[in-house]
């Protein structure tokens, strides 16, 4: 919106303007040839071209404007109370702006209003001419009509009536600190924004989509703007649902995130993963990324505005939000935060989420110096996280409500993702698996696939250490697809195999007895019902073989295993014998040979017996 305005200089039949003391006397020469002046532009120059000459240069910036000196006392308070200086002779003056609001385009606007030309005001130009105006001290007390009263007239009525203008406005204000602070431009741009998003939402009936109408526009404005319009509404009892929308929508236009999306976690993606970690690892110690001031104050105040209630935004966010806090070093206060807020809502955070690469790991930002020590991703922090959620769950006094389970789901999900990482210390590991509750888990298929995996990347792992590892696990609570692939994995220990074998038999003798007595059933429910079909009968008694063949297999499995876990027993036994009586046996030995030889030589010189004499005389040899 534009506004069009003329300045006419009253005069008195003297030909010159006064008002009480701070009216400037001008000459009516100057007054007669404002008419018929006119600017010349050139590169770094700016010259009003009259039949008196200059008096008066000033420059702004990189240009230097050749003026009159009486045009802009008369009007701007600035230039009559400096003391102005020659510069050439007495009749030519030297003043430079430093620091002038709005430069050199706004200092042109002023000098045309000055010389009584048409000016035109809009919501690109208002704010500065407003600053640049206060700057020269251009009020009423020189001359009704002076320009602050004009451009805060314009402000008033015309910019805060409109949500388009304002926002204008508002941006307009980024490159004019701190004078829009001081004369209270960018408070009452922001307390308006506010006060029309709330009047609007609340006229159109509560509907999602029509109460985020205005987030595309805050969404573009600087933080600190939108960090006042969001406190605004906060104020003023706005939804912690529709704040949290916004923020998330500032951050995804102004905070892009600095990893790829990921649909599903898989060994590609892990792959991707590594190598984006060895990169973005590289980079940051050699120095050529980093945290900047800009992004970190960005993080820290997103997340200081953050509503209290846990379902103002979701975890998936929070998650976002920790990995760029650990990337801009934001304070240990933001990271803490944010790590809470996680834990109270960790049932909606998928694998992807809880990936937090560790070359933002160090201490809230800082990589260590060897970075082959170092893990790919973050442990701590997600057994921070859990830990939170567990303590919630617990003061809640809600052990039956159904997130533990979808937590030990995600927990297993999790360690099969960084079981890949072959600088995973088992303690670590260990340390994450056993944290949940032994209810918290229906089925340790998840469990086993992570430590199967962990088995599978750390081959020289020591057996004292795979049989602590298998501890944690709980065969009983596998399915009969887990412990048939189990039974059959050479990477468990020996007791561990055994332990499925059982646990697979007993649940092939529940499937069996369930099996029978469905099929029990199945027939009386043929008897009543004739719609069932005799297909579904020979399925079932196909399905009842297979699982009878796979127990019988199963058994004799079982049973060779037994026996050869007998026989290493037997072989320890008669070896710890072998240690204790080597010299009786040795002894023993001696003597028994020592006695064949004697009888050898006997029978060679005694005549021939009878059978029943060599009979008794070995007898005798046996008894003795």
């Amino acid at each position: 919106m534009e506004f069009s305005m003329e300045q006419t200089l009253a005069s008195n039949s003297d030909g010159i303007t006064s008002e009480e003391d701070q009216r400037v006397i001008v000459p009516s020469k100057f007054i007669a040839a404002e008419a018929d002046c006119d600017f010349e532009k050139k590169e770094h120059s700016w010259l009003a071209m009259s039949q008196i000459p200059t008096d008066l240069s000033i420059q702004v910036q990189e240009i230097t404007f050749y003026v009159h000196k009486y045009p802009l006392i008369s009007k701007c308070g600035y230039f009559s109370r400096i003391e102005l200086q020659p510069q050439i002779s007495d009749a030519y003056y030297d003043v430079k702006l430093d620091n002038f609001p709005g430069g050199t385009e706004t200092f042109e606007i002023i000098l045309k209003f000055c010389y009584g030309l048409p000016i035109s005001l809009n919501v690109s130009n208002v704010a500065a001419l407003r600053c640049a105006s206060e700057f020269l001290e251009m009020t009423e007390a020189l001359e009704d009509g002076n320009l602050i009263s004009k451009t805060e007239a314009f402000f008033t009525f015309v910019v805060l009536s409109s949500w388009g203008d304002s926002i204008a406005v508002l941006k307009s204000c980024e490159t004019l600190s701190p004078w829009t602070e001081n004369l209270q431009i960018v408070r009452r741009c922001c307390d308006t924004i506010a006060w029309k998003i709330t009047g609007e939402t609340s006229t159109v009936g509560g509907l999602v989509n029509e109460e985020k109408w205005w987030f595309n526009d805050v969404s573009t404005l600087r933080i600190d703007y939108f960090t006042r319009i969001i406190t605004g509404l906060k104020a003023k009892g706005v939804k912690p649902e529709i704040i949290g929308s916004c923020i998330i929508q500032y951050q995804e236009y102004c905070l892009p995130s600095t990893e790829p999306e990921s649909e599903a976690a898989g060994s590609t993606n892990y792959g991707r993963r590594e190598m984006q970690w060895k990169i973005i690892s590289g980079r940051k110690q050699e120095g050529d990324i980093g945290p900047t001031k800009e992004q970190r104050l960005m993080v820290e105040s997103l997340v200081s505005l953050l509503p209290p209630e846990k379902e103002a935004v979701p975890c998936k966010f929070l998650l976002k939000m920790l990995k760029m806090a650990l990337l801009y070093s934001a304070s240990p206060a933001i990271v803490s935060e944010l790590e809470k807020r996680a834990g109270l809502v960790l049932e909606g955070a998928d694998v992807n989420d809880l990936l937090i690469p560790s070359y933002a790991a160090g201490d809230q930002g800082k990589l260590v110096d060897s970075i082959e020590e170092k893990t790919m991703h973050n442990i701590e922090i997600v057994q921070r996280i859990l830990e939170y959620f567990l303590l919630y769950e617990q003061q809640q006094l809600q052990q039956q409500h159904s997130g533990p389970l979808a937590i030990s789901k995600l927990l297993d999900s999790y360690l099969a993702e960084i079981a890949r990482d072959p600088k995973l210390p088992v303690t670590k590991f260990l340390f994450l698996a056993q944290s949940l509750p032994e209810n918290a888990r229906t089925s340790d298929d998840g469990l086993y696939r992570a430590i199967d995996t962990y088995l599978k990347t750390h081959p020289s792992l020591p057996d004292h250490e795979r049989r602590r590892l298998c501890k944690v696990m709980n065969c009983g609570k596998l399915s009969l697809d887990a412990c048939a692939h189990a039974a059959q994995n050479d990477r468990l220990p020996l007791r561990t195999m055994i332990e499925v074998l059982f646990a697979e038999q007993m649940k092939i003798r529940a499937a069996i007895q369930g099996s029978g007595q469905t099929e029990t059933a199945d027939k009386s429910d043929l008897e009543s019902n004739a719609s069932a079909t005799n297909k579904e009968v020979n399925t079932l008694k196909v399905e009842l073989e297979k699982v009878k063949l796979q127990m019988a297999e199963l058994q004799s499995d079982h049973s060779e295993l037994q026996k050869q876990y007998k026989k290493q027993k037997t072989k320890q036994r008669n070896s710890s014998a072998w240690t204790v009586g080597w010299q009786k046996i040795r002894k023993s030995a001696l003597f028994s040979l020592k006695a064949e030889e004697e009888e050898t030589d006997e029978s060679r010189n005694r005549p021939k017996q009878s059978p029943r004499s060599g009979l008794l005389r070995r007898r005798w040899q046996s008894v003795s």
